[in-house]
């Protein structure tokens, strides 16, 4: 759907965070006529006074009644369609779409595709593998956004002028159905792997996948870029798409360190900045993605080694009185957690775990702690109680120290105490900080904070935009 599309039709925003902002200034941009109901909360709405749009009117309340009354509402990615209000509403006619949707139906050439676009998804490893690709993008001389989930709404960069060459663009589970629905394709779309997350969004693990997996099965991109490596992945049969694969070894793939192309050796990765052989692999992925338009891959694999790596993101904050303190965040699922342990599997390490309970499942987790544990194990969060109580009985045949806290403060004064001023601290909580932070950049910034150290100097994301 074009934004011009919403003209005549009675419309409403649902979520004013950066994501609504964009697409209420995006829709005003082109339709500075069309009246406009934000269903926010009663600061947000106090908050659009300053606009003076007089088309503007904020609702604060929301429920079936109040939405069916749209033809259109533009919802924000964090703002479940399978909410009970949504799905009334879906039955009376209304449609949901999202920014990602109005963004790709603005860039839809005479065939359907977007040209240029890479789209890249997965359980973990997304933020990483799309700032990767446009960081070797612009190392082979192409004018390259770097835009989505990763911390920069596409509607913000609607139409840049010059436009870009390529666009990196990262999406999450929230977003993937959104391509799906917006009747245009992407031109390379790369999943990485499936694991069970946010299954509270999207109401189970069986519609996670396939949300997940819409960026495929559904938007039909010109190329999809697979991870033959991930069960749900392999056995995929995409018919609309031309399917390129990696992690197989006649694709891009790893022989313990070394990246190679098919047979011919390329690379040794130790010498890239990626922590872990998890983040490291995923290079293969950004290398089929960029063969899939043409371009030669090979000789801008070099380029990997200046790549800067992410905040938040197995990311060492600093060392201080013999502690080595890393923040990952990030980590919102127990295979992360289990991913970030893999990366100090030589070291003494404290992992600081839990945080908003979606109900996920532990017990892999559980099962690799029986041989494969860290020296300190401490729980917190919401779900902190249900992860250590599911830990204790492992204590004696792992040989771990086990402790819970009330909070990351508590957590971390029982890590340094347990490590006994020498080891890492791993704040790797397979978790979503939702309850205690706004979000696991805010969790992340505590961290170095209660660290002591200087929690701006860690945030930023490198390459941010279009370069």
């Amino acid at each position: 759907m074009r934004i011009s599309q919403l003209d005549s039709h009675r419309v409403a925003l649902w979520g004013w965070g950066r994501e609504g902002r964009a697409a209420y200034h995006a829709i005003r941009q082109r339709l500075p006529a069309l009246p406009l109901t934000l269903f926010c909360n009663a600061e947000e709405a106090a908050e659009t006074v300053a606009l003076q749009d007089a088309l503007l009117k904020a609702e604060t309340r929301v429920d079936g009644t109040t939405l069916s009354a749209f033809d259109v509402v533009v919802k924000s990615p964090g703002i479940s369609p399978y909410r009970h209000e949504a799905l009334e509403a879906a039955a009376k006619g209304t449609r949901f779409i999202g920014g990602t949707a109005l963004w790709f139906g603005e860039h839809g050439d005479a065939a359907g595709y977007a040209p240029g676009t890479f789209c890249v998804t997965g359980t973990k490893g997304k933020s990483t593998t799309t700032s990767l690709l446009a960081h070797l993008l612009r190392a082979g001389g192409f004018r390259t956004a770097l835009a989505g989930n990763i911390g920069l709404p596409l509607l913000e960069v609607l139409e840049p002028q010059p436009a870009p060459d390529y666009w990196a663009i990262e999406l999450s589970s929230y977003q993937t159905r959104d391509v799906a629905i917006s009747g245009v394709h992407p031109d390379v779309a790369v999943v990485l792997n499936v694991f069970p997350e946010h299954l509270d969004w999207h109401g189970g693990e069986a519609r996670y996948i396939e949300d997940k997996l819409a960026l495929v099965t559904g938007a039909r991109p010109r190329v999809a870029a697979l991870n033959a490596a991930d069960p749900h992945l392999a056995r995929l049969v995409l018919p609309d798409s031309e399917v390129r694969w990696f992690n197989r070894e006649d694709g891009w793939h790893l022989r313990g360190d070394d990246l190679y192309r098919a047979e011919r050796f390329v690379l040794d990765t130790t010498t890239v900045p990626l922590p872990g052989r998890h983040n490291r692999s995923n290079l293969c992925a950004v290398l089929t993605a960029i063969e899939a338009v043409g371009i030669e891959a090979a000789p801008l694999a070099m380029s990997a080694q200046s790549f800067r790596p992410l905040p938040n993101r197995l990311q060492t904050v600093g060392e201080r009185d013999g502690i080595v303190y890393v923040n990952d965040s990030i980590s919102t699922t127990p295979h992360a957690s289990l991913a970030a342990l893999d990366c100090f599997r030589s070291h003494r390490v404290a992992i600081l775990l839990g945080g908003h309970d979606r109900g996920l499942d532990w017990e892999d987790f559980a099962a690799r702690m029986r041989e494969q544990p860290p020296a300190v194990i401490v729980t917190m969060g919401a779900n902190g109680a249900r992860i250590h109580a599911l830990l204790e009985p492992l204590v004696q045949v792992g040989g771990f120290q086990l402790a819970a806290a009330n909070g990351l403060v508590e957590a971390m004064a029982q890590a340094r105490r347990l490590l006994e001023g020498r080891g890492v601290i791993l704040l790797s909580p397979g978790a979503p900080s939702f309850g205690q932070y706004k979000d696991y950049v805010a969790r992340g910034r505590h961290f170095a904070e209660i660290a002591g150290f200087d929690p701006d100097t860690i945030s930023s994301i490198p390459g941010l935009g279009i370069a």
